[in-house]
C-alpha cells in the first residue's frame, strides 16, 4: 500500500506539472477564456475578441503538488512489509 501511494504521489505531481506546462505556465490564476486581438478586415482596427482555453495557473499546480504531497505523506502511515518465507 505504501509502494502504492508513494506512484499514485508521483503521478499526481508530474501530471500536474504536465498539464500546466501543455497549457502555457500561466503564473497567474487559471483562465477559462483567453483574450486574443483580432483584425477587422473592412475597417483595420484590431478589437479583441474572447475565445473559450482552459489554461492552468499556479492555483492549479499548486493544488496538484499540494495532493501529491498528501498522499506522499498518506504513505507514511503504513510500514513497509516484510516477505516472510517459511520452510516446513
Amino acid at each position: 500500500m505504501k509502494r502504492i501511494l508513494i506512484l499514485l504521489a508521483l503521478v499526481v505531481a508530474v501530471g500536474g506539472l504536465g498539464v500546466w506546462f501543455a497549457t502555457g505556465a500561466h503564473r497567474g490564476w487559471s483562465q477559462t477564456s483567453v483574450q486574443t486581438m483580432q483584425l477587422d478586415e473592412i475597417t483595420g482596427i484590431e478589437t479583441p475578441v474572447y475565445e473559450d482555453r482552459f489554461v492552468a495557473g499556479v492555483d492549479f499546480l499548486g493544488a496538484a503538488l499540494l495532493g501529491a504531497g498528501a498522499l506522499a505523506a498518506g504513505s507514511l502511515f503504513f510500514r513497509k512489509t516484510k516477505n516472510q518465507h517459511y520452510t516446513a
